[in-house]
């Protein structure tokens, strides 16, 4: 009779310890989810920044490229003029 007494309170206690280790468990999988979460969240806003910096940079290339080649065009449209007036 003692013996199954014992092996009922040894198998209540570790059921009670399963539940406490399960909660602890959820409570990190949460925590590691928000975590992961934001650092993910801040990655997305750096490469976004990151983007947009390169997109701004590439734009005034392109319009720096469009101004010289509409000067270029204006000397050889001149050059042109001149040669065709003599």
């Amino acid at each position: 009779m003692k013996k199954l007494i014992l092996s009922l309170a040894f198998a209540a206690v570790l059921v009670s310890c399963q539940d406490k280790t399960k909660e602890k468990l959820d409570a990190a999988k949460d925590a590691v989810t928000e975590e992961v979460t934001a650092t993910v969240d801040s990655a997305k806003a750096k490469a976004e920044a990151k983007l947009d910096t390169l997109k701004e940079k590439a734009n005034a290339k392109i319009d720096s490229a469009k101004l010289k080649s509409a000067e270029e065009m204006e000397k050889a449209a001149k050059k042109l003029k001149e040669s065709v007036k003599k």
